[in-house]
């Protein structure tokens, strides 16, 4: 064998104080809000589920036993076994009428497999709830759910919802079980320690589990800022995680009417 030089030893502290040009963190030290693409395989009280083909073509799958049942958004439905039972209810509140949620929900029982997919080009992710916590997620948020999960509607506020772009009202899901939701493009998740602050353009908002204000940042006269909503964010405060979405499904929409060939 030759005789090779030993390898350079590296110290923690010469690691740690590594820092590219204009003092951000080395490569080895970056750290920041992360992307959630690999699929995702889990099993709950009753079945299993698989998120796959991320980040923008996302599918449910769910393997239910004997009984077991899970509810969905209305027209989230791919596919399913014949022995899986399919019921629609609909379920009437003043709440829903004004901030215009879903009336109505699907409830799949098993045996069986069902595959579930959003409306749109995007992502889907699971949020596991123990009993002892409560999220807020956006009205077009919601794909499925297990048994265990409770849904309400609570006002956020008149000032808020002004500026929030949710309407008057936010849906709170609280209980034990699993929580699948969908966005409009990729998901990324961003934890926060205590006393951390962040900030969220309000379009890109998909569920939070931490304290938040709505603010106003610079963004030209504040005529042609609301009416473009532009510069309305949502400042959170941790302890806590947020969930974002890739794409702003107001935005996209504004720039497909924009870009759209008159016939």
């Amino acid at each position: 064998m030759g005789n090779y030089p030993p390898p350079q030893q590296v110290s923690p502290q010469q690691h740690t104080i590594e820092k590219l040009p204009g003092g951000a963190p080395s490569q080895g030290q970056f750290v920041g809000a992360q992307a959630t693409q690999a699929d995702d395989v889990g099993t709950f009280n009753g079945g299993s589920y698989r998120v796959s083909h991320r980040d923008s073509n996302s599918i449910l799958t769910m393997q239910l036993a004997m009984g077991c049942p899970i509810t969905a958004k209305p027209g989230a439905m791919i596919a399913m076994s014949p022995t899986v039972t399919l019921k629609g209810s609909i379920k009437f509140s003043m709440k829903k009428l004004l901030t215009g949620g879903e009336m109505s929900q699907s409830t799949y029982t098993g045996p069986g497999e069902v595959l579930l997919a959003p409306p749109f080009l995007g992502d889907i992710t699971v949020l596991r709830l123990s009993g002892n916590e409560t999220w807020s997620i956006g009205k077009d948020t919601f794909l499925a759910s297990t048994q265990g999960i409770v849904k309400d509607i609570k006002s956020q506020g008149f000032s808020k919802a002004m500026f929030s772009g949710e309407g008057l009202f936010l849906i709170k899901i609280s209980g034990q079980g699993l929580l699948f939701i969908e966005s409009f493009g990729a998901i990324i998740k961003k934890d926060l320690v205590e006393g951390e602050k962040y900030v969220v353009d309000n379009g890109h908002l998909v569920a939070w589990n931490c304290k938040y204000v709505m603010e106003r940042i610079a963004s030209g006269g504040i005529i042609s800022g609301i009416t473009a909503a532009e510069g309305l964010v949502c400042k959170f405060t941790g302890p806590g995680t947020v969930y974002l979405q890739t794409r702003n499904g107001q935005a996209f929409a504004a720039w497909m009417g924009g870009n759209s060939v008159p016939q």
